[in-house]
């Protein structure tokens, strides 16, 4: 066993420069290391990961199709010019000149004094929704339909009076001749005792429900005044009239 004698000499103490020098050399050296690992190696961090989706509509069961949640409605008025009236004449005529109005005899060979009538029914198609504004138009000259009628003399000549009556989809209405002009009828164009100008437009707003639900049924009245001008014989016209048709009260 060695003793140390008093004699001996100390151990030589650690230089605090040199101690302080290998730490920053260590912290040199993890700093380095860090730099490395960031530019050049990749770090996968381990997380748990879900998302949930969500759709506008009805997934289909089993993996069979589903159904859409989202969509417009169907917006469809339809006409019915037969006379006599045939429930299945339904068409769509939306430009000018339009569906075939059928008047009674005499139409083209009209003399003072002498009236005219012709039927049009309104509904809605199936699968549309109501139309709560419905309305007449002023008579406009159809398009390409050649007529006789220098500076449209006959055509300001000629009287109308339209009135409406309402039923359900596919009933005959009643029939669209003078008689259907009495003081109870009602009124588009004209009264019971008034007419106006083929292009005076109707002053009512009528409506039709959704899905076929119910019938306009119009009559026009087209009359020649007693009073009407020689230089009227001869000439011909041919009135278009619309019907704008809404899916709200405008």
């Amino acid at each position: 066993m060695s003793q140390t004698s008093e004699f001996d000499a100390p151990e030589s103490p650690v230089a605090p420069s040199l101690t302080k020098r290998s730490r920053k050399q260590k912290a040199f050296a993890v700093l380095a290391a860090g730099l490395v690992l960031g530019v050049g190696a990749t770090v996968t961090l381990a997380v748990w990961n879900d998302s949930e989706w969500v759709v506008g509509g009805t997934a289909g069961a089993n993996g069979g199709p589903g159904t859409p949640g989202v969509g417009t409605s169907a917006f469809e008025v339809q006409q019915n010019t037969s006379s006599p009236f045939a429930a299945d004449e339904w068409i769509d005529e939306e430009g000018n000149p339009g569906g075939s109005l059928t008047f009674t005899p005499g139409a083209l060979s009209l003399t003072p004094g002498d009236s005219v009538y012709a039927p049009v029914s309104l509904s809605t198609a199936d699968g549309s929704v109501a139309a709560p504004s419905v309305r007449l138009s002023g008579a406009v000259s159809a398009t390409n339909i050649p007529t006789v009628d220098p500076d449209a003399l006959l055509a300001g000549a000629l009287q109308l009076r339209v009135v409406v009556a309402t039923t359900a989809r596919d009933a005959a209405p009643a029939a669209c001749t003078d008689a259907a002009f009495g003081a109870t009828a009602t009124y588009v164009v004209g009264s019971a005792t008034t007419s106006a100008a083929l292009s005076t437009a109707g002053t009512t707003v009528n409506a039709l429900t959704a899905d076929s639900g119910n019938q306009l049924n119009y009559c026009f009245e087209i009359s020649l005044p007693d009073d009407a001008a020689d230089t009227l014989q001869g000439r011909t016209v041919a009135p278009a009239w619309q019907f704008v048709s809404a899916s709200e009260l405008d």
